[in-house]
Order: structure tokens, then C-alpha cells, then sequence
């Protein structure tokens, strides 16, 4: 009796034992029956002490005097009274409240309309319903539907036609799952199936992408670019110290001529190919346009592709963590105006390893739209390098060199440390302060 109970062992239903059926004369009936009879009216009265004992505990706790209350035995009996009356009246409406319940669940529920499954049915493609084993999965998602349903129904008319008693108590004797929630995103007001069939049926009448005459073009551009640089300077290091002027005028040489290799040997290709009749076969009149428009963005990609793979091998040359490839570049270290510095300046350097980058991203912009060339227009193709790729690539190489710069940098201070006196005037001022002060031979010496 000192530890607090859990509300969950609160007025349970009493659980009697099944009635036994054997073959006993009368007389041995009634003599059981009178005993069967006695053990339950121990079992009754031992459950009603039990209640009476935890209405007093939950009383005592609402006062907050639990620990100092006495035991229920040392109670007034007027007291004790009180408690069983109290645990009675518990009893009873949870007896008459579970015994209504069972009459509630007990009538039979409305089913569901076969009309209803077929409907459902009637949703299922054909192809997902052929097969035995496909039948009995059929059967079993009905049949859990039918139980679902039936379940529903049952707690939803329980729910209108009982009112459950204000006792605390229930609530932890009916520990009920939550109503299943429908899924989130989803919406069943109207079916999908026939919106989708419409939506794939018009995907495939426009998605060019299919079409034999892309697959060619694709082919072309694998041939073209799959092993192809706008600019290499992979084997940059092995020519040994180049300057910067020399680096901006390989990178505009490379460029010039990928472009040219470009237009002789893929683009005049891609033109031949759109030149011919059969390029559009099963292409209807009012489909051209969408047509040329998948062909510009195919083209496009494959350009893009080419730079953007060119711009991420140039970035890897400087990668602090693999130095093999690094190139390397002639720098002199020059006295002009009684000042020490580098040429060219190491911001010069940095802008001549940008400038390659930016002479990548210009490369290739003026190759014409296939129905342009056809027609006689003008516009040209997108092939602009990505605004996030040019950043990233100048971000990483300004990195990399502030990185690579750092050794340069102490050799010029370690230069302007030690012979910087020389050359910035201080070492004339100390010559021209010996030189007027006049010392004596001792002096000299």
C-alpha cells in the first residue's frame, strides 16, 4: 500500500472464470453451483476493496497528503463507507458503459457496396491484375479494405451513439489507436489516370529527343568532343618557365584554332546532316519549330559540355595537392627608381592565368541555329559557360595562386630585408654623414 499504483490497473472489468460443463447428478450441480457462487462473491468483494483502496490513494494524492495519510483499516468506518460507496458508483457506470458498448458493437454494420470494389477494380490497369499470383494479391488488398472499412464504421457509429462517462479512468482502460490519416500530398477528390494517359500521349508526340536524327547528332558530338580541349597545357610544365604574355597568346592561338577544328570537322557535318530530306521524316509542318528548338538545346549542351570540361581540367593544372602538372613561370626580380619588385607584378600573374579562363568562355559563341543557317537568320546558339562554373573556376584559381605565391614572396622580402638599404637611399645617407664628419686617422682606422 505505500507505492502509488499506475492509473492503467484502474478498475478493470472483472475477468470470472468460464463455466465448466460436465455430466454431475443434480444434487453435485447445486453443491457447485453454491460454491461456484461463494468464490464469486469473494472475487467481488476482494475487486471492490481493490477499488475502494484506489479511489482512497487517488484522493489522498489530489490533497497531497499521501505520506502521512494512515492506512485505510485505521479509518472511521463512516470513512471507509465513503470509499466503498465511491468505488461502487465507479463500477457501476464503467459495467453499464462497457455493457452498451457491446450492445453498440455487437449490431451489424452497414457493408460496403460491391459497386464501390468495382469501382476501385475498375482504376487497376488490366496488365497489373493478370496472373494467379497477382489474383490472390487482388483478393487480399480487397479483403483488407472490406476490413478497414468495417473497423472505420464501427468506432465511427460507437462514437455518435454512446457517450462515453466522464471518468478519468477509461481513458487508460481503452487505449484505442488513432484514426488513420489519409497520406499527405495526395489528393483522391478525382482520378489521375486519365490526365496522366493525356500527358504521355503528348510526351510522346513532342519528345523529339527520340527521334533517329538526334541519335545521329548525338553521335557526332561524342565523336567530336569525347577526348577534345579547347586549350591543353597539360604538358605546359615539361616546355619549362613560360612568361605571361607567352601564356595569353597559347591560350588565344588554342582557342582560334579549336574553334576552326570545331566548324570543319563537326559543325559542317551537323549542317550536312539537317541539309538532308530524310533528317526530318515523321516530323509534322506544325511540329518543325519545337523540332529546330530540341536541336538548338541538344547542340547547345554538348558546347557547354566541351567548355565546361576544358575550364575544370585548366582549374585541376593548379591543384595544391598534386603539384606534377603545375606550370611554371618566368619572373625577374628587377631595381627601377631605387625600388625592388617582381616583373611582371604577382597581379599580373594572376590576371593572365584568369585572362585563360575567360578566353575559354568566348570560345564557340558564334555558330548559328541549324534552322537560322536553313532559313538565312542570324541567331546564333547558346553556348555561354555557366555564370556558377566562371565563378567557381576563378575562385579556385585565386586560391590556388595566393597559395602557390606565397614562396615568391618571402624570397622578395628576404631580398628587401637584406639589400634593401642599398638601393632605397640609406646606405648614400650614411656614406654622405661618415663622409662629412671628418675623423682623424685613428678614427678611420
Amino acid at each position: 500500500t505505500s507505492s502509488k499504483r499506475t492509473l492503467r490497473t484502474l478498475f478493470r472489468p472483472p475477468a470470472l472464470p468460464p463455466p465448466v460443463v460436465s455430466e454431475e447428478s443434480p444434487s453435485q450441480k447445486k453443491l457447485l453451483a453454491y460454491h461456484k457462487g461463494k468464490e464469486e462473491q469473494k472475487i467481488i468483494n476482494q475487486i471492490l476493496i481493490d477499488r475502494a483502496l484506489e479511489v482512497y490513494y487517488i484522493d489522498t494524492d489530489e490533497r497531497e497528503e499521501r505520506d502521512a495519510a494512515p492506512p485505510i483499516t485505521e479509518l472511521p468506518s463512516s470513512v471507509r463507507k465513503y470509499f466503498f460507496i465511491k468505488a461502487l458508483k465507479i463500477l457501476s457506470f464503467q459495467a453499464e458503459y462497457f455493457f452498451f458498448k457491446n450492445c453498440v458493437q455487437s449490431n451489424p454494420m452497414v457493408p460496403i457496396q460491391q459497386q464501390w470494389l468495382r469501382s476501385m477494380l475498375a482504376m487497376v490497369p488490366q496488365s497489373l491484375m493478370e496472373g494467379r499470383d497477382k489474383e490472390l494479391l487482388t483478393e487480399d488488398l480487397l479483403k483488407e479494405v472490406v476490413r478497414d472499412y468495417e473497423k472505420s464504421m464501427q468506432r465511427c457509429v460507437l462514437r455518435r451513439a454512446l457517450v462515453k462517462p466522464d471518468i478519468k479512468e477509461l481513458d487508460k482502460l481503452e487505449e484505442e489507436a488513432p484514426l488513420p490519416l489519409l497520406p499527405l500530398g495526395l489528393d483522391f477528390s478525382s482520378t489521375w489516370r486519365n490526365s496522366y494517359i493525356k500527358a504521355k500521349n503528348q510526351i510522346n508526340s513532342t519528345l523529339h529527343i527520340l527521334h533517329p536524327t538526334m541519335k545521329t547528332l548525338l553521335d557526332f558530338g561524342y565523336t567530336a568532343f569525347f577526348n577534345f580541349l579547347v586549350v591543353d597545357f597539360s604538358s605546359c610544365r615539361l616546355k619549362g618557365p613560360i612568361d605571361c604574355r607567352s601564356l595569353k597568346t597559347d591560350a588565344s592561338l588554342s582557342c582560334s584554332k579549336a574553334e576552326d577544328k570545331i566548324t570543319t570537322m563537326w559543325y559542317q557535318r551537323v549542317l550536312g546532316l539537317f541539309s538532308q530530306p530524310e533528317s526530318l521524316d515523321g516530323v509534322k509542318l506544325d511540329q518543325l519549330e519545337s523540332f529546330y528548338n530540341c536541336v538548338a538545346v541538344l547542340i547547345s549542351n554538348q558546347l557547354k559540355e566541351l567548355l565546361q570540361r576544358t575550364t575544370e581540367v585548366f582549374v585541376k593544372l593548379f591543384d595544391p595537392e598534386d603539384r606534377r602538372r603545375l606550370p611554371i613561370f618566368k619572373m625577374d626580380l628587377t631595381l627601377d627608381e631605387n625600388r625592388m619588385e617582381f616583373y611582371p607584378s604577382l597581379q599580373d600573374l594572376e590576371e593572365a592565368i584568369l585572362f585563360v579562363v575567360d578566353c575559354i568562355g568566348q570560345t564557340l559563341q558564334n555558330f548559328q541555329k541549324v534552322d537560322a543557317w536553313l532559313m538565312g537568320g542570324t541567331e546564333t546558339l547558346d553556348a555561354e559557360l555557366p555564370a556558377h562554373t566562371v565563378q567557381w573556376a576563378k575562385s579556385t584559381l585565386g586560391e590556388s595562386i595566393r597559395d602557390n605565391l606565397e614562396g615568391p614572396k618571402q624570397h622578395f622580402n628576404g631580398y628587401v630585408e637584406n639589400y634593401g638599404w642599398l638601393v632605397d637611399g640609406t646606405a648614400d645617407e650614411r656614406i654622405k654623414t661618415f663622409m662629412a664628419e671628418q675623423p682623424s686617422f685613428d678614427e678611420y682606422t
